[in-house]
């Protein structure tokens, strides 16, 4: 089956929300952040919020799945990779690529909670309408349809898209 893909986000307009997120971000620390990068969606968006930074900051990984090789969540969410780093007294920003039910950032915060940090705070690129889930920095708002490019796949394809596309028929 041939998968036919729509427009949603150029490159221009992620790179200026991604700059806006970055802005906002440098202002509120002052101190060294930790950035927690939930894998495999976030790498992209990751590395170029933290080229945009202008504060100190660090970088680890936890990887969390519950979409598998489907367009719909599992409703379960499975951590396959651990952070690394000591996060007792540190500062926390957990980067996803997309907030859409909660579920994966809720069971990654609650993670790192555990680890006794300062403060944790969440920071999405996308952030489904309606989505029960509101990360404190939003890069934009998308509506129903699955989106896939700029490092968010479907089954293990298209994260090379440069700017993010929905596939026809999921909305």
């Amino acid at each position: 089956m041939k998968i036919e893909l729509e427009p949603r986000f150029s490159e221009s307009e992620i790179r200026a929300a991604v700059r806006r997120i970055a802005k906002e971000i440098s202002a509120d620390y002052r101190n060294s952040l930790l950035l927690v990068g939930i894998l495999k969606g976030s790498f992209v968006f990751l590395a170029d919020l933290c080229r945009e930074l202008t504060i100190p900051f660090e970088v680890d990984f936890i990887r969390a799945r519950s979409y598998g090789k489907g367009t719909t969540s599992s409703g379960a969410v499975e951590i396959t990779k651990d952070i690394e780093t000591d996060l007792t007294g540190r500062d926390v920003l957990v980067v996803e690529d997309i907030a859409d039910t909660g579920l994966t950032m809720d069971v990654v915060v609650n993670r790192i909670k555990a680890g006794h940090p300062a403060s944790v705070r969440r920071c999405a690129l996308l952030v489904r309408e309606g989505s029960p889930s509101e990360p404190d920095y939003v890069g934009m708002t998308v509506g129903p349809g699955f989106v896939v490019g700029y490092g968010i796949d479907y089954a293990e394809q298209y994260r090379g898209l440069k700017d993010i596309q929905s596939i026809k028929g999921t909305g």
